[in-house]
């Protein structure tokens, strides 16, 4: 039997861990900075309009949702999707913000933006993570639709069901269906 004392530990533990949940469907769109290896900013407030595929990895998470990224590779070499679908790739580099690992990192953004076709940003102190209340060192994924609301939310490797709600959400963007005729 727990003790009194380990039960409200328990409980003040949950309720700290709640306080830094992940965005949840319906919630704001994160906020924060991001750059690109040139300097470019982005702000994730600012791109509405339009449905945002955010993923937000270290390296760390980068090999948890492989499968995924393969099948948005599918998707995403036909411009359809490109032209839909922001996708807005954001590797967390906290801890690399220094000479000579920012050039090295810099570096293999570049390289990796231009493996993916896509601009990879990075966020050089984990802001966007602590103030999105993402976990450091899994995968995230979130989709924000043209709203600014979170309409996908997703934190770690993404199992096959998972995989195919936001797909299909994905679809729903490109492809809405037909309204019926009245």
């Amino acid at each position: 039997m727990k003790s009194p004392r380990i039960a409200a530990g328990l409980t003040a533990l949950s309720l700290t861990v709640n306080a830094h949940a992940l965005p949840a469907v319906g919630a704001a769109g994160p906020g924060g900075r991001v750059v690109d290896a040139e300097g470019r900013g982005l702000d994730l407030r600012g791109i509405k309009g339009k449905p945002t595929l955010l993923v937000y990895e270290d390296q760390e998470a980068t090999k948890q949702n492989v499968a995924l990224k393969t099948q948005l590779a599918k998707l995403a070499s036909g411009d359809k999707y490109r032209q839909a679908i922001a996708l807005v790739a954001v590797a967390d580099v906290e801890g690399y913000d220094y000479w000579p690992a920012r050039g090295f990192v810099k570096s293999a953004i570049r390289s990796e933006s231009k493996k993916l076709g896509n601009t990879i940003y990075v966020d050089w102190n984990g802001s966007v993570r602590k103030s999105a209340g993402f976990t450091k060192g899994k995968s995230t994924v979130l989709l924000v639709g043209p709203d600014g609301k979170i309409m996908f939310s997703h934190e770690g490797t993404m199992a096959p069901p998972e995989r195919e709600k936001l797909l299909a959400l994905l679809r729903a963007q490109v492809e809405p269906e037909p309204t019926p005729a009245p």
